[in-house]
């Protein structure tokens, strides 16, 4: 339904309809802006890249073409902003932390290398836990180094296709599936850490349902 949403405000952008851009900006603002915060690391810089990425939208609207794809040419667009706004942000890291500091520890089974998780089907079920697990998710993400960060918010949050993923940053199909594959591993460590200092019990991947999500 978001999908047909959005090439409907594509059609009307397209033929110049009165407030159509007014309605655009509506939906996709939100968007864009939590994109860009996840993205650029904080929310001063999202609040332009959410206005440069809108105003580019406006003044490139004659180069859209095709209303079905309006997602993922929104979010080249933003990608791009973000980009250039975190190269001369006065918030941007000092450096960018590798993927080996997110990875999750491993040991040897055998001859199989096994990846430890804990269970978080065992976590209570609450509004306050979900909240504050949330807060942990977008700050994981906020830390992952950038090619892994941008696949993730493309594939998961923004629920975009691996085909259009690649398409927005430049890459092929094969290298959003691994980076994916390995972000999610990444935020999985985090989140891990985080179930392991609550008391829930660990098991091994592989071993239960809620083991690391794959790659597609």
């Amino acid at each position: 339904m978001e999908r047909d949403t959005e090439s409907e405000l594509a059609r009307q952008l397209i033929a110049g309809e009165t407030g159509a851009f007014d309605r655009f900006v509506e939906y996709f603002r939100p968007k864009i802006f939590q994109y860009s915060w996840l993205m650029c690391g904080h929310r001063e810089d999202a609040e332009e890249v959410a206005q440069e990425a809108l105003l580019k939208v406006f003044e490139s609207g004659d180069q859209l073409r095709e209303p079905e794809k309006i997602r993922s040419w929104v979010f080249r667009i933003a990608k791009n902003a973000c980009l250039m706004k975190r190269r001369k942000s006065v918030f941007a890291p000092a450096r960018e932390l590798s993927l080996d500091e997110f990875m999750p520890s491993k040991h040897l089974d055998g001859d199989q290398v096994r990846i430890e998780i804990a269970d978080w089907s065992a976590l209570p079920d609450g509004k306050a836990l979900q909240s504050e697990m949330r807060e942990l998710l977008e700050k994981a993400i906020r830390e992952l180094p950038e090619v892994y960060r941008s696949v993730i918010l493309l594939r998961d949050m923004e629920e975009l296709s691996t085909q259009e993923t690649a398409q927005i940053l430049d890459v092929s199909d094969d290298v959003v599936k691994t980076r994916l594959h390995r972000a999610r591993l990444a935020i999985r460590q985090r989140l891990d850490e985080y179930l392991r200092g609550n008391g829930v019990k660990g098991v091994e991947e592989g071993e239960t349902t809620h083991g690391t999500a794959p790659a597609q």
